[in-house]
């Protein structure tokens, strides 16, 4: 319990430090130190930091003799119990801190527990006594605690946090408090609200401001000085606002004169240009009594049925992915540098956009998001059940609460280009009023559109029948919603658009097995674009023990890229020429949810049995490739220009060889790119590569460390699979380890791991003080390997 004292009281001098020098908000981490229990007593505890996942570290749950191993045959209930849930066996997290309010000067001020999430479900005490609690996780709240502190003495804060039963998520959840907690005090009698700020800009120069506030004090008139930083840190526009007394009410709105912004910069794909609102109250003197933030972006959105998406007057194809929230080996615990490592890998790999299903993601990506480009489907749910939104308390009873945070909160991010609200609902008939979630639609829109009338709603669909047997006609659900979503259904956008030319079509689910047809065979210049499913390996969905989740991605769980990567990478970045070699190890012919979704296993391993042959598949957006076998060449092969086949050259078997099989890709006669697999010699060391050049020593930065085997000539060893010890030295702890196969059965928070494909990495947490920190690989094959990092 050292650790909780130390931290106990580094809080109260931070508290005490904050009210004398700080303005009125003061916004404290509570991140650090936490007592956690999987008992109510705490009769075993260990102290941890959030975010936090208490299932990730679980034993795996194999299938019991009378379950099916996989994920099918849910109709009949004979499906693998856990396999939807990551094969993790539900249960409740228990969490403690102490608080020691020793400032006589927060007497007066308002104090709040601030929660971002917690998974799936919790109730928070103080002092014993229940204070309040979430039906629903993804979505955040606050708790006031101002009368129920005890000053000059510890506060017990205690979370339970419950992942329910099996059926209440249809994927891995995670469970406990997997996003950040913090303390907020304000002052008591002039306040902003939670998420108080909408910004909104018109013709891509003016901005305008409202802003909730509550207003205690005897003061006839309230006022609002509003400042506007451009992406340089620039003030170029500031005004005040005014508002009059309202007996009737405490807590108001108040708008903003509209300002005009001197040469605007625009948010847009390539340059997500930020600005930043700052509002302040003022006292009657003059002086700050609450101020509130937020950042923007300046840019317009358009959909029509004639050309999908504009931003900023542009025709834009939304080229993404659509993913749970969960991190792979981190499983839900939502860290900021995680989120933004896959966000630049997509980037690189040509994505402009994903779709938080079937969740809110954490406020820090859609922040991250802002930052780099990307534009969201923002979606609040999967279907409208209790079953699926919680599984505590009945669906009716959250949904305008979890509205009104979803959309204050992700509102003013010009990443945010569309509202979801909800996912395949025609696969369950429980809907609210019995109609396919019509009614419940028009219910929930409104409440939405209280809060951004600026974006377009939609809800994902599959099927998109109103029978699935004998309609051929959309269901009744497309014909209510802005935009029509339809998950795989793609093929039937024509035909739709024309017997309702008022639709606008986006595919919000696409099949990775049929990647590139379902995006050639699309008509991109009406589209809004298209997401892959499970684009990411990830917890649970598994087809089958002993994978551990959903497989079919292009990218393994540890984020190293398929050979089909590549694939997507031609077409979604046709600017950049691309070619690359794939051997076709297996076939896989899943189904899922009615669509074909098994991707075929491939791998890039030139060390082959001698006498065998090699099944060469070639991805490239040249016109046609060469393949070349130790410098002697096998040929050439043009692209398809058929939807199905265009950018993949399957060129079928040849005798393997070994030494050098060579792809080069030509453009109008010049060899425009290249990808060689060689024939690995003897592993002999393993080289380290960690990630993160600017590791801050915040208690919250991530360092990832891949480890790679390789041969004298520094060749990755693909067939290599010894087994990695990690001991690390300096203010840094090992949060996960992962190489990548969703078979495996060791537990990612462990301090081993074995090679896969001559491959693993090790996640580092930084600690909060500047260190120099050490991270030792040991293996019995190779020499211990030293990588020598340092948190600034």
């Amino acid at each position: 319990m050292n650790t909780m004292k130390q931290f106990i009281s580094l809080l109260s001098v931070a508290l005490l430090t904050a009210t004398a020098t700080m303005a009125q908000r003061q916004t404290e981490t509570l991140n650090f130190g936490w007592e956690f229990s999987r008992d109510a007593a705490f009769k075993q505890t260990e102290v941890v930091n959030v975010p936090h996942d208490f299932q990730i570290s679980q034993p795996w749950v194999a299938p019991s003799a009378d379950e099916k191993a996989d994920n099918t045959d849910a109709a009949a209930n004979i499906k693998s119990r856990l396999s939807a849930r990551g094969f993790k066996e539900m249960g409740t997290g228990w969490y403690r801190k102490l608080l020691n309010i020793k400032d006589e000067k927060l007497k007066g001020r308002r104090v709040l527990l601030d929660f971002e999430g917690i998974m799936l479900t919790a109730d928070v005490y103080l002092n014993g006594e229940r204070i309040g609690g979430t039906d629903y996780g993804y979505v955040g709240f606050e708790i006031d605690i101002t009368n129920q502190l005890k000053h000059g003495q510890p506060n017990e804060i205690v979370v339970k946090a419950e992942t329910q039963n099996e059926k209440a998520s249809r994927w891995y959840t995670g469970g406990g408090l997997f996003r950040n907690v913090n303390l907020v005090t304000t002052p008591s009698d002039l306040y902003f609200g939670r998420h108080p700020l909408y910004i909104t800009t018109r013709q891509n120069r003016y901005v305008q401001l409202s802003a909730e506030y509550t207003n205690r004090t005897r003061m006839k008139e309230t006022r609002m000085k509003v400042m506007i930083y451009d992406p340089d840190g620039q003030l170029v526009a500031e005004t005040v606002a005014k508002k009059g007394r309202n007996p009737q009410s405490r807590t108001l709105e108040m708008q903003s004169p509209e300002m005009e912004i001197p040469s605007p910069q625009l948010w847009d794909l390539d340059t997500p240009r930020l600005y930043k609102a700052v509002c302040q109250l003022l006292k009657e003197d003059g002086s700050v009594a609450d101020q509130a933030e937020a950042s923007f972006g300046i840019r317009t959105i358009e959909y029509g049925p004639s050309f999908g998406l504009k931003l900023n007057g542009k025709k834009v194809l939304l080229k993404g992915y659509a993913n749970h929230h969960t991190l792979g080996a981190l499983g839900a615990a939502a860290y900021p540098r995680a989120i933004e490592k896959r966000i630049q890998l997509m980037k690189e790999f040509g994505m402009n956009h994903i779709r938080t299903s079937h969740n809110p993601y954490s406020r820090q990506f859609i922040e991250l998001c802002d930052k780099y480009g990307i534009l969201v489907v923002d979606e609040l749910y999967d279907k409208w059940t209790r079953q699926h939104s919680g599984s505590r308390v009945p669906f009716m009873n959250h949904f305008a609460y979890d509205i009104q945070e979803w959309v204050k909160r992700d509102r003013n991010s010009p990443s945010v280009v569309l509202w979801s609200l909800g996912n395949e609902l025609q696969q369950d008939p429980n809907q609210p009023f019995n109609d396919w979630g019509v009614t419940c639609y028009k219910m929930m829109k409104p409440v939405l559109e209280r809060y951004d009338s600026t974006r377009k709603v939609t809800v994902a669909m599959h099927p998109r029948y109103r029978n699935w047997e004998t309609d051929s006609l959309p269901c009744d659900l497309a014909m209510q919603t802005d935009i029509q979503a339809y998950n795989y259904r793609y093929m039937y956008f024509p035909g739709d658009g024309r017997r309702f030319p008022w639709m606008t079509f986006y595919q919000s689910e696409a099949s990775t097995q049929a990647m590139g047809q379902n995006f050639f065979e699309m008509d991109l210049d009406k589209v809004i674009g298209l997401a892959y499913w499970g684009a990411i390996d990830y917890l649970g969905e598994s087809f089958g023990w002993p994978q551990k989740g959903w497989a079919q991605g292009v990218f393994y769980i540890s984020l190293d890229p398929k050979p089909k990567a590549y694939y997507m990478r031609s077409f979604f970045k046709p600017e950049e020429p691309v070619v690359h070699l794939a051997i076709l190890e297996s076939e896989n012919a899943e189904m899922w949810n009615g669509v074909k979704m098994g991707n075929d296993r491939m791998t890039e391993n030139w060390n082959r049995q001698e006498g065998t042959k090699a099944n060469i598949y070639i991805y490239t957006n040249g016109d046609e490739v060469e393949l070349l076998l130790n410098g002697k060449s096998l040929g050439r092969k043009p692209n398809a220009t058929g939807a199905k086949l265009r950018n993949q050259i399957r060129w079928g078997e040849i005798d393997y060889k070994k030494g050098k099989l060579e792809a080069v890709a030509y453009k109008g006669g010049k060899a425009v790119a290249r990808h060689a697999l060689e024939t690995t010699g003897k592993p002999v060391r393993i080289i380290a590569e960690p990630d993160n050049q600017q590791w801050q020593a915040d208690g919250m930065d991530l360092q990832h460390v891949r480890l790679t085997v390789v041969d004298s000539k520094g060749r990755r060893c693909l067939s290599n699979n010894d087994e990695l010890q990690f001991s690390i030295d300096g203010d840094a702890s090992i949060v996960a380890v992962t190489n990548g196969d969703i078979t495996t059965d060791e537990i990612a928070t462990q301090q081993h791991v074995r090679l896969w494909q001559g491959q693993a990495m090790v996640i580092l947490r930084s600690g909060r003080q500047p260190s120099k920190v050490t991270l030792r690989t040991k293996s019995q094959a190779f020499k211990d390997t030293i990588t020598k990092l340092e948190t600034i």
